[in-house]
């Protein structure tokens, strides 16, 4: 049986990102319409190329290919009344709770567990899809892919820093391997 290869990118980076806000559905920083198609070569062709629906990982799919398809499941998380603002702005009470309980849902959107079980079924569904998948998406879904093929608590999820478009190489054959490759 053929192995899954799943690679997770980043989206590139944001002016939320930049100013510290919460994402909403914003645009990359850098001119991804004059960039587009600059990474093409970096995978094979035989993949399929997947994006969150947001502005700013479909902008980042063009720098791979052009027959990008939306996948819901890589969506980011719902932050609800937090989308749009500084994390300064906050009430410190609400930010810490959601900090440290993956439960907690203060903005009224979706919870770190929410987040986790979301893209762990979505994972579950690509065990049966042997090939390349390479998955344009945000920073919390990678911590959340990472966390459910390492078997790590949730408690670990903040302790995962994701940059704009790096990536992150997992395989499945039989059970999910992070796998770290050398670009040398």
């Amino acid at each position: 049986m053929q192995a899954t290869r799943l690679t997770l990118i980043c989206h590139a980076a944001t002016p939320a990102q930049k100013y510290g806000r919460f994402p909403d559905n914003e645009s990359v920083v850098m001119d991804w319409q004059a960039a587009a198609l600059s990474l093409a070569e970096r995978y094979k062709k035989n993949l399929r190329l997947v994006h969150a629906p947001e502005a700013r990982a479909w902008q980042t799919a063009g720098l791979f290919g052009c027959e990008a398809v939306v996948e819901e499941a890589l969506r980011d998380g719902n932050f609800g009344n937090w989308k749009g603002q500084a994390i300064s702005e906050l009430d410190s009470d609400a930010l810490m709770d959601w900090l440290t309980h993956s439960g907690s849902s203060p903005h009224g959107g979706e919870s770190v567990d929410q987040v986790c079980t979301r893209v762990a079924q979505w994972m579950k569904t690509l065990e049966t899809q042997p090939g390349h998948i390479v998955a344009i998406t945000h920073p919390f879904v990678i911590r959340a892919a990472m966390l459910h093929v390492m078997q790590f608590p949730l408690s670990m999820f903040y302790r995962i820093d994701v940059e704009p478009l790096s990536a992150t190489e997992l395989r499945f054959n039989t059970v999910w391997r992070l796998r770290l490759e050398t670009h040398a």
